[in-house]
């Protein structure tokens, strides 16, 4: 009688793994097409703070978005490998982009052996985005400690509570860390800046601004930073 060698068997049946999971959805047909007015190069600010002042206005009041001051901030380690997650921008001026952080976070340790960042603001709903790519330098002590007091009281524990980026036990011993906190500095009282947390400043060398057009054929012009302060604009094909 015949039967089904087991390397026959073993042929029939593909394995596990080499089986692609269905996909819920149909990702290739998902796009939308961008129709909002173009970015030209006669409408662009002086410099790129003044331009990203101009449309982060727009975000802010009329843009649609949760958080406007939402950015992406990647780094690298020294060998190179990437990391990403969202901050929210908490200043900004002609020296820079600036962020807060635990000092002993990945980032903020990435960024001390490699000082190279880009910082992403994807404001999706405009059909919108900015890229702002240069090097983080620490802020001073005395302009953490200033940002640092216009935080909410539940905030400023929450920079003692989490040390920031290491594997925790549990949700219950950070609430624990927390508790330990709040009855120590109730509502009213001081909380002392710890000397581990504080801010970054983005010099930016170039930020580019991207702006959704028809037929993917966007708009994309980019700063580039010049000695003497001056900046250089370039488009970029999309």
């Amino acid at each position: 009688m015949g039967g089904v060698t087991d390397r026959e068997a073993d042929s029939a049946v593909p394995a596990a793994d080499s089986v692609p999971a269905p996909v819920p959805f149909d990702l290739a047909s998902m796009r939308k097409q961008y129709r909002a007015e173009g970015l030209s190069e006669t409408e662009l600010a002086a410099t790129p703070v003044e331009q990203f002042a101009r449309w982060f206005k727009q975000a802010a009041t009329d843009g649609g978005l949760f958080e406007p001051n939402a950015m992406v901030v990647s780094t690298a380690d020294t060998e190179g490998r990437p990391s990403s997650r969202t901050v929210l921008l908490k200043h900004f001026d002609e020296q820079g982009f600036v962020f807060y952080t635990n000092y002993d976070s990945r980032k903020a340790r990435e960024l001390d052996a490699n000082p190279y960042v880009s910082l992403l603001f994807p404001w999706h709903p405009m059909a919108r985005q900015v890229v702002v790519t240069g090097v983080a330098r620490r802020t001073g002590r005395d302009e953490t400690a200033g940002y640092f007091r216009t935080r909410p009281h539940g905030s400023q524990l929450g920079a003692w509570a989490s040390v920031q980026s290491s594997v925790v036990a549990g949700r219950r011993a950070l609430d624990s860390a927390y508790a330990e906190l709040a009855a120590r500095y109730p509502e009213g009282e001081q909380v002392p800046v710890p000397p581990h947390w504080g801010g970054f400043r983005v010099v930016p060398e170039a930020v580019e601004f991207w702006q959704g057009r028809e037929n993917r054929l966007h708009d994309r012009l980019r700063y580039v930073a010049e000695g003497a302060g001056g900046w250089r604009v370039e488009r970029l094909s999309p």
